[in-house]
């Protein structure tokens, strides 16, 4: 066929034959796809699957909404088809769940899926199918970024960078055994930490679907340094060990129980520290030069500990506060509104104004001071996100 001057061949395709398509187990084939294999666990493939098992897999061709592949040139000669470029872009899932029913399918002649065929060589518009394409699992907005050029971007420079990283860009996507895991970065990690860092605004960082959706363009408009992608990074990884069990810093219980908000804010405070011990409080500082900063003093477990124990004193104060009548306190409302920043930041103010008056704290204060202090030119104005 020939439709809008794009050539397509529909067909329907054994899935036994589905089974030798190359790229399939180690993700080549799904490059141009929004995401990679979500696992039998999904809803949608755990039912692919019971199909294939069932003594209906005959209707198998009915029940399924089809793959959509898309490549630089096709040719249909003698009912052979010859494709170059090949790319599925709706269908990854579905591909992926055939493969690990592949002994079950080897004993099925009568099992076919349908087949779209595009002939699609500009990147735009093979980019634009994929998004549009993709709706039979469903897509979140973190998903349909993942090809974005911005993205792509960041991730080769990032791998430039750190040739033992690697920065995940989909969901289902992991990264390869030989790569140092302390310089792996996922996308949706990183809008994370920059909504908390570059925004202020760690209450938001538990929204994924608002970081690459309403906040995307904010976020990631601009080439952003592989040097503080990392240090975001670091930083994250490293606070992360003081939220376990073991509790070293001790904290409230119930902060500790809040693992999938608070640690965002613990991040917010440690850029804190440096924005308030530099009287910049409005202006943000380059998480890149702050960690350099700490490394080459040996106080990144130092700034870590203050930053979290000021977090812990914000939610006990806030605690303590006099509620309104017939109001209880909640630490969740607490820890997802703005205004806990504010007590935030008051307890990051307080323990550094406290401090030289603690026994051993003015020299403490002191060095803190000199290793704190950065230039005018390592900050900037804060990214809006609200």
């Amino acid at each position: 066929l020939n439709i809008a001057g794009t050539q397509v061949v529909v067909a329907a395709i054994p899935l036994r034959e589905c089974i030798n398509i190359p790229g399939i187990k180690d993700g080549t084939l799904f490059q141009k796809n929004v995401r990679q294999s979500l696992g039998l666990n999904n809803a949608v493939n755990k039912g692919i699957k019971n199909t294939i098992y069932s003594d209906k897999h005959r209707d198998f061709f009915f029940f399924h909404n089809g793959i959509t592949a898309i490549c630089n040139k096709l040719e249909l000669q003698d009912q052979k088809l010859k494709l170059n470029g090949l790319s599925v872009v709706n269908g990854c899932q579905s591909l992926n769940t055939i493969i690990s029913c592949s002994e079950r399918i080897k004993t099925l002649d009568d099992t076919f899926v349908l087949f779209r065929f595009y002939e699609i060589p500009q990147r735009e518009r093979a980019d634009r199918i994929s998004i549009n394409t993709n709706s039979q699992s469903a897509v979140k907005p973190r998903d349909l970024r993942s090809n974005d050029k911005r993205v792509l971007n960041l991730k080769k420079l990032f791998e430039q960078k750190y040739p033992s990283g690697y920065f995940i860009t989909k969901r289902g996507e992991q990264a390869p055994a030989d790569k140092d895991k302390n310089y792996v970065l996922d996308l949706s990690d990183l809008g994370k930490y920059l909504i908390a860092w570059h925004s202020k605004r760690p209450n938001v960082s538990y929204s994924e679907a608002k970081i690459f959706d309403k906040y995307f363009e904010q976020l990631f408009k601009r080439e952003y340094k592989p040097e503080n992608a990392q240090a975001l990074n670091f930083w994250m990884k490293e606070l992360l060990k003081s939220w376990t069990d073991e509790n070293p810093l001790g904290m409230n219980e119930t902060l500790l129980a809040m693992k999938a908000y608070a640690p965002y804010h613990h991040l917010y405070a440690i850029s804190m520290c440096f924005a308030i011990s530099n009287n910049e409080s409005d202006r943000v500082p380059n998480p890149g030069r702050c960690l350099e900063k700490a490394q080459q003093n040996g106080m990144v477990d130092e700034i870590i500990n203050i930053s979290g124990r000021s977090v812990n004193m914000a939610l006990e104060a806030a605690a303590n506060e006099v509620q309104p009548q017939g109001k209880i306190f909640s630490p969740h409302n607490w820890i997802k509104a703005k205004t806990c920043l504010a007590g935030i930041n008051f307890a990051i103010h307080n323990y550094f104004s406290m401090l030289p008056m603690l026994p051993g704290g003015q020299e403490l204060s002191k060095r803190l001071k000199e290793i704190l202090a950065l230039g005018n030119e390592d900050f900037e104005y804060r990214w809006e996100a609200d």
